[in-house]
């Protein structure tokens, strides 16, 4: 049970964060002068913050799976309408709500998912494929979002591990790429700038062959034991618990092992602040802010405030520092 108790400035969103909306939007040409203009200009501006009338998503399904000890850990699960309804997912918008708000539309039926490049047995699969040939598991993690708040999340899925076997990597892969869908008609961020946050679409992730490979590391099909709604990544999101949030790419269409490091997103767009490992270092601030603690998304509202200890990679020290002996973790951040 969380303890309310008064705010204080260490409570307070950084001033960092609250004007790096106003900087993109003073990039994108809105500024104050749009307080100007007329009524129903005004009106479609809202419209921009609010978003049109968006269709519910579809009932998610629930799913069968094990439920590993292992992977159960006691911590206190975030509230499923949190993990839910408070996202990152700028295709839809750059507001924490705007995916639950905006993302229902987005069609999962038949979607496929192609694995090629460096590999003996390049394979596209659709998810019910991907469903069958797999065997689920829920697995309970930490989340880490790089904005310094976290969850914790019981995720369903299994280990990408096997999806790269089947497609019999080849000695010459040392990475592997990942592209999230690109269909500018239903995510409305990648159709417009000032939806999307400025950033270059489709987005795109990349890890370590020998991180993909980790037990930890996950692809969801599902959360709190149902398909996963569209804000969360449907059908289809990576998941590594050890990496900040930008990192587990939504809404998979493709994966493709490569011989040199591939391009992610946020690196592209602020490389000073967003590294390509993006492992979780309470040692290493963002030059906006500390990493040092995280503010917790828990049961309550505003005045339910607590803050803890970022750990090092986020908890899985243990199990993966191994990966990042030799590796200067200031620099290679």
């Amino acid at each position: 049970m969380h303890k309310h108790r008064k705010l204080t400035e260490a409570d307070v969103t950084p001033e960092s964060l609250f004007l790096q909306r106003r900087t993109v939007l003073k990039a994108l040409g809105i500024t104050a002068a749009t307080l100007s203009l007329p009524l129903s200009a005004k009106a479609d501006l809202l419209s921009w913050f609010k978003g049109k009338d968006q269709p519910p998503a579809p009932p998610r399904k629930p799913l069968s799976f094990s439920q590993p000890a292992k992977w159960h850990p006691q911590l206190t699960l975030t509230p499923e309408d949190k993990v839910t309804g408070y996202n990152n997912f700028y295709e839809f918008g750059m507001d924490k709500a705007d995916p639950a708000a905006k993302a229902g539309g987005l069609k999962t039926e038949g979607w496929k998912v192609q694995i090629d490049g460096e590999v003996a047995k390049p394979v596209t699969l659709d998810v019910d494929d991907i469903l069958r040939r797999f065997a689920l598991e829920e697995r309970i993690y930490r989340f880490r979002c790089v904005e310094a708040w976290s969850m914790v999340i019981p995720w369903v899925g299994f280990e990408l591990s096997k999806l790269i076997k089947l497609a019999e990597p080849t000695s010459s892969a040392r990475y592997v790429a990942f592209q999230t869908l690109y269909d500018p008609d239903q995510m409305p961020g990648q159709k417009d700038r000032f939806v999307g946050g400025g950033l270059d679409y489709p987005y795109v992730e990349g890890l370590r062959l020998d991180e993909a490979m980790h037990p930890l590391t996950l692809l969801s099909v599902g959360v709190y034991g149902k398909t996963l709604p569209p804000q969360n990544g449907a059908p289809i999101r990576l998941v590594t618990p050890w990496k900040y949030g930008f990192k587990n790419i939504k809404s998979i269409v493709h994966i493709r092992l490569t011989k040199e490091q591939p391009p992610n997103t946020w690196n592209m767009a602020a490389p000073n602040e967003y590294g390509f490992y993006a492992n979780v270092n309470p040692n290493v601030d963002h030059p906006r802010w500390s990493q040092a603690t995280e503010r917790v998304i828990g049961s309550g509202g505003l005045l339910d405030v607590q803050r803890q200890p970022t750990l090092l990679f986020n908890g899985y020290a243990d199990q993966v520092a191994s990966l990042y002996q030799g590796l200067d973790l200031r620099r290679n951040f």
